[in-house]
């Protein structure tokens, strides 16, 4: 969406905002003042906002949550619910920074409007290439689980010969392709609506494994203090999703509502997260993969609904997550009117994806790496660095001051933690 649909009542929207106090509840009601004199927007209704965001913040992730309750015991449950809240907030936050100005559309916009032109470019350069290399990761998953599905499948065209993971990827890419090349986020809600009813039946096949087969027998440790790095780094992974927030936002038909889509969205997110994270350590316990459905056995069939519905995941939400970058390239060489360079565009960006993903070794240890550490800088680090570079005239000493300062010190430390973790990994696969 460009900027100009927003022009209108700037100057008021700007002096308002920024005479807002930091307390939340000084804060709330002249926000919602503010949220009134947004403009109307024939966009997304709140139920499809709801699919949109949830199956934003509701990634591949859920995967790993078993291993990841292995890995810092019973008592980390209480930090996953932590980092849940802490991630939510920082969603509001990002909300909030949104309404300093009515210009604002986009994340690097935000860090334009607390930072300057230098706020942009450093949210935009790690916005970007944490949801690129998001995308590619997707087209990995793809790849790896059909390969491993459907064994020394190959084709031949041309003398050329494609086989195993890179035609499975080649594949999964076409049928992503068409979902690229919507720009409304309100049809993207029914592809949307695919990638969570692929987690529902996720866990239910969690679920369905353990009653028939398995049962729930394992105990696990109560707390494992030298696994907790890797944990708390996987939990903050699983609520990655901040960067698309503002075009979602953007998106609404009714913005105001953004703060409830947003609250009804971690919800739901953390209820499914917990749920596989409990199924599968009690199913598996210490012997938990890095991936529960690896645990699982291939001649059962709740073990291939699993598989099937797992790789349903990033084909609902590769669409959703390369948007901001198509419109960012669409905005910087004015082509955002232009249907068939858009079309091109789209389709560019996501060959190159295949590409990468088709050619890169070791790429699930260097994403580990680079995942981390990027989502924690767009989930926590920037909202909160933003919210007060903007809200400066507000009160120091306040008890939300505080609180987002104790953010930033946790976004930090998890950031060391999981680099350094990641980095482990890498070297210790070479």
């Amino acid at each position: 969406m460009s900027s100009e649909t927003f022009v209108s009542g700037k100057d008021d929207c700007t002096a308002s905002s920024l005479e807002q106090p930091l307390l939340f509840h000084d804060n709330e009601d002249n926000i919602k003042d503010l949220e009134g004199q947004l403009p109307p927007f024939n966009g997304s209704s709140f139920s499809r906002t709801c699919l949109n965001l949830t199956n934003a913040v509701s990634g591949i992730g859920v995967l790993s949550m078993p291993y990841a309750l292995s890995q810092g015991g019973w008592l980390s449950l209480a930090l996953f619910f932590f980092v849940g809240i802490v991630c939510y907030y920082t969603g509001i936050l990002i909300q909030r920074c949104m309404h300093a100005d009515p210009i604002i559309a986009t994340y690097p916009d935000i860090g334009q409007h607390a930072f300057g032109s230098k706020g942009r470019n450093v949210i935009a350069f790690f916005m970007y290439v944490e949801l690129y290399l998001v995308a590619i990761s997707f087209l990995i998953l793809e790849g790896d689980n059909l390969d491993k599905l459907f064994p020394g499948v190959s084709i031949e065209f041309a003398s050329i010969r494609i086989q195993g993971k890179q035609l499975f990827i080649i594949l999964a890419a076409a049928i992503i392709l068409p979902t690229t090349w919507c720009r409304n986020l309100s049809i993207l809600a029914f592809v949307s609506a695919g990638g969570l009813l692929a987690s529902v039946i996720l866990t239910g096949s969690l679920l369905w494994a353990g009653v028939a087969e398995t049962g729930f027998h394992q105990k696990g440790d109560v707390f494992n203090l030298n696994g907790l790095p890797t944990a708390l780094g996987l939990y903050f992974v699983c609520f990655t999703g901040h960067a698309v927030f503002p075009t979602i936002f953007t998106s609404m038909k009714e913005r105001s509502h953004f703060s409830k889509v947003l609250l009804i969205s971690s919800v739901l997110c953390t209820l499914n997260y917990g749920l596989t994270a409990v199924l599968g350590y009690l199913m598996y316990g210490k012997d938990l993969e890095s991936q529960v459905t690896l645990n699982l056995p291939m001649s059962k069939i709740y073990s291939r609904i699993a598989i099937y519905t797992t790789l349903i995941n990033p084909l609902a939400k590769y669409a959703l997550l390369i948007s901001p970058i198509t419109t960012a390239i669409e905005g910087r060489i004015s082509v955002l009117g232009n249907r068939s360079v858009s079309l091109v565009i789209r389709t560019l960006l996501l060959i190159s994806t295949v590409i990468i993903a088709s050619s890169v070794p070791f790429f699930g240890y260097l994403m580990s790496f680079i995942g981390s550490f990027l989502s924690v800088m767009a989930t926590v680090l920037f909202p909160c660095l933003c919210y007060l570079k903007i809200y400066k005239a507000a009160r120091v000493w306040s008890v939300e001051l505080v609180a987002i300062i104790g953010i930033l010190a946790i976004g930090v430390l998890v950031a060391v933690m999981g680099t350094y973790t990641s980095v482990q990994q890498i070297i210790d696969s070479l």
